[in-house]
This record gives structure tokens, sequence and C-alpha cells, in this order.
């Protein structure tokens, strides 16, 4: 990889003084081809750097100004372009960061004054998946006012009927909708209007979209804009937030009926998982086949897997931890390309493996097909959702030694 201009640091007012000195004395191991979790006798240490790799990359992501963090950054030849803010991915980052700090780990972030941009103007709120992650930031950081506030604002009874994403059924933004009103009400009840008949609908609408082998589609009626076939392929980020949405459900509504439909997709993907432990990019539903299996992102390895898993253990007993495992061997350098996308020098990791080819890249993802030797490459690109459901994964549910080697343990919700 060609060298480029270090990352710039975010604005220092940001965080305070003490934080900033404490941050650039932060250590990382020197890469290893095969990482440093891949066969590591103390996975808590593993587990450990990872989540420092990630709070530490967030930096690169922040943008001081709009108090918000951006879409993503990208590597060329000229150095590091950042884009614009985005909301919604800024609160997967600030649900990871809060789990951190609860975790009782350091993170250099005013987590308040980012979240109160978040609070203050919620117009960027455009469909019911935004409204799912925006009342479960305000249930998971202990907020009631924050919940009521949205409850006040925003019409969760008529909310499916409402916006377009839910409309057209799309499952990964049912899926943000349902863990959302989920967490408000494990977190706090009283702040939120009887969302019973919203959380059934939303849940009749995920379990419509998926089919008898257990794959989810990307939406269950396709509109204008989006791909064809919608209502038959869908995404592994579908498939994750699908299972972590039923999961949390089943636990806040006191029913058993979601975490089947959950087990039967997580056995589902767990079986189509690569021998690289690829959770691969698209799925077909009524053949429950991989159709598409380029980009395998990051992001669904070390973050949305072990998220979704790890909830759905907890919820029902059955062990996902070897599949996990092998999730977060390939972004360690287990991979196709023999490397690591954990890059120390950079301080972040990046985005994925894809087909060096656009036209086939965008060829493939258009029509669901895919070709065994396409020619790949590293797309060096970092998201700040990619990172919040990293240590959202690892500082929730934690890592423990169990008898027989590694046991990914539930530590509370």
């Amino acid at each position: 990889m060609p060298q480029f201009r270090p990352i710039a640091e975010i604005p220092r007012e940001v965080v305070s003084k003490p934080e900033m000195n404490s941050l650039s004395n932060l250590e990382f191991p020197a890469p290893e081809r095969r990482g440093a979790f891949a066969g590591n006798r103390d996975p808590q240490s593993g587990i450990s750097t990872l989540t420092s790799v990630a709070a530490r990359a967030l930096l690169a992501l922040f943008d001081g100004k709009e108090m918000l963090f951006s879409r993503r950054i990208r590597l060329n030849g000229r150095g590091f372009h950042r884009e614009g803010v985005s909301a919604r991915r800024s609160i997967a980052a600030l649900l990871g960061l809060h789990r951190l700090t609860d975790s009782g780990e350091w993170q250099p972030f005013d987590l308040e004054t980012i979240q109160a941009a978040i609070f203050r103007d919620t117009r960027w709120v455009k469909g019911i998946g935004d409204l799912g992650l925006l009342v479960r930031l305000a249930a998971e950081c202990g907020r009631p006012d924050r919940v009521a506030s949205v409850a006040t604002e925003f019409d969760f009874a008529n909310a499916l009927t409402v916006f377009p994403d839910a409309r057209e059924a799309r499952t990964t933004d049912l899926a943000f909708f349902l863990a959302g009103i989920s967490h408000a009400r494990l977190a706090c009840p009283s702040n939120l209007p009887d969302v019973t008949d919203a959380a059934v609908d939303a849940y009749r609408l995920l379990e419509a979209n998926q089919g008898t082998g257990g794959i989810f589609a990307h939406a269950g009626q396709p509109g204008f804009l989006q791909q064809p076939y919608s209502n038959r392929f869908g995404t592994f980020a579908d498939q994750a937030h699908a299972i972590y949405a039923l999961a949390t459900f089943a636990r806040a509504f006191e029913i058993e009926e979601p975490l089947a439909d959950a087990l039967n997709c997580a056995n589902a993907v767990r079986d189509l998982q690569g021998e690289l432990g690829q959770w691969w990019f698209l799925y077909d539903k009524r053949t429950s086949k991989v159709v598409n299996r380029y980009p395998v992102w990051s992001m669904h390895q070390d973050g949305l897997a072990p998220m979704a898993l790890l909830a759905l253990e907890e919820a029902t007993g059955p062990s996902f931890d070897e599949a996990i495992q092998k999730g977060l061997a390939w972004v360690e350098g287990r991979n196709e390309l023999g490397v690591d996308l954990h890059d120390r020098e950079h301080g972040t990791i990046w985005d994925s493996i894809e087909p060096k080819s656009r036209i086939r890249k965008a060829a493939m993802s258009l029509l669901g097909t895919d070709s065994p030797g396409e020619k790949l490459q590293i797309r060096y690109e970092a998201r700040p959702d990619h990172l919040g459901w990293l240590l959202y994964a690892f500082t929730r549910f934690g890592i423990a030694k169990g008898a027989t080697g590694v046991r990914v343990a539930a530590a509370g919700g």
C-alpha cells in the first residue's frame, strides 16, 4: 500500500486537554500477518486491542464544527478525504462509545455534547429506521426525558404508515424501529406511550420478509429507486439487524415466538459462512443460498455479526462462538488477500475486500450474480457505524475464557 499523510487530529475543543494527552500515548501492538486476536491465548487482551483501535479510529471521523461523525473517510493518493456528517451513522458510533464508557474504559469524546447535537434538530429523521435509532439512543443512554420528547414529537402509533421505508417494509429499517422501541420499553416504559401494537405490526412485517429457509429479503415491497428483486434478495446487514431486533423484541415484550425466527436466520447464515469466516454480502430468500459474495465488509465481520449473534445467544443459549471467532480472524489477516485490515499505522480498520472491476461490481450488485474468479482489492475507507457496532458488541457482551479455549459470554444488556 502506498504511503499517505496521517489522519488529522480531532479539534481540541471536543475533548479535554488531559484526554488529548492520553490519546497521544495510546499504544497498539505491532501488526502481525494473522492478527492480534487469532490464536491469542488471552482473548480479553485481543478484544481490548480491537476496541482501542475502534475508539481511536473514530477521532478521524469526527467533525468538531458539526459535533457529529462524518459518513466516511476515504484514503487515496492525495491523502484522506472526509465526507459530510451523518446523524444516523453518528448514533451507531454513540451507542458503541456509550457502552465503552459504561464498561469503565476511557474514550476521548464528550458524549453528552454530541448527543445534544443529535436531539437538537431532528429534521434528519426521514424514515422509520431513523426514528428507531433516535429513540434507542435516548433509551440506552439513560435519558427518559429524551425518550418522552421523541414520543411527543413523533407519532409512533402511525409511524408504519407515514414513513416510506416502512411502507416498503425495508428489513433493516423495520429492525431499527423494532429494536428502538424495545430498548425504550426495557429502559423507561413510563416515558413512552403504549407501543405494543406498533411493535407487533413491525414484527409481522419483518416476519413476512423472511423465507422458509430463514433468509430475510431486503424489502417487502420494492420501491422505484430500490434494486430490482429487493423483495427476494437480502444483504447480510438485513439478516444481522433482523436477528438483533427479534432477540431484543422477545426480551422486552417477554414472548418467545420471535426467537424462533431469529434462530432460523442465524443458523442459515452460519451454515453459509465462508471457509475463511466470511459473512457474504447477498442472500436469496427463496433458495437460502448466497448469490453475491462480495464485497465482504469488515463491519459485518467484527461488528454486526457479533452484535446479533451474541444478543441471540444471550436470549436463547445456543453458542455461535466459533462462527464469530472465524469472522474476527478474517479481518485480522486470515482472508483472501492475507492482509490485516487493522491498519495500526493510520489508526483505523479498513472497510472491505471487494472486486477490482467497478463495472463487474455494479453488475453483480444489480443482478445478484457472482464470479468466483474475480480479482479482489481492499477498499480504503472507514465508517463510524462500523466502529460503533464493533464497540457495542464487545463492550456490551464481553468475552471470557472457556474450558476449551475462548468463549464469548453475555454480560448484561
